[in-house]
């Protein structure tokens, strides 16, 4: 018998959780990074789909904390562990973040992708989580998904086929 795995979506600007078993899955990386957090004892892994470094720049009214590596992680972190998460256990992998597009002369502006590795790593290390494992930068896009059951986090993308890390 086939057993269907549960899928928990993240969309962009977005960020979520899955605990025990399936998948957790975010689609069309970009400039994007995907942020997972993982605590393998409890099976608890989180995802988020980050869009931009800094939420120093953000104009909305109502600030979206998920669309910021500096206020997404803290948040993911935290939502793992009022589900009972280790922060001595926790890891992270991550992917995206590439340089979709050449831009001649624009400076630091257009470097969205390699801004939102560097800002996301910083936060990172900011909260003392470990960074296991990355699939970043280059100019192609990804699609990710980290098995809870196994902490393997699958990286899809026309130009390199499937990674596993």
């Amino acid at each position: 018998m086939i057993e269907e795995q549960s899928i928990v979506k993240v969309g962009m600007a977005d960020l979520n959780i899955i605990r025990h078993s399936g998948v957790i899955r975010t689609l069309g990386l970009g400039s994007c990074v995907g942020v997972t957090l993982y605590d393998p004892e409890l099976k608890l892994a989180g995802m988020a789909h980050i869009m931009l470094p800094s939420s120093e720049i953000a104009r909305e009214g109502q600030l979206n904390i998920a669309k910021y590596a500096d206020t997404a992680l803290p948040a993911l972190m935290d939502k793992l562990l009022a589900l009972g998460a280790s922060p001595s256990r926790i890891v992270a992998k991550m992917a995206g973040g590439s340089q979709m597009f050449a831009f001649a002369g624009s400076g630091d502006t257009m470097r969205i992708g390699p801004r939102n590795v560097e800002s996301s790593k910083l936060i990172l290390m900011e909260l003392r989580v470990p960074l296991l494992a990355e699939d970043t930068g280059g100019n192609y896009g990804r699609t990710i998904e980290l098995d809870c059951s196994t902490g393997i986090l699958s990286i899809r993308s026309v130009l390199m086929g499937v990674k596993e890390m």
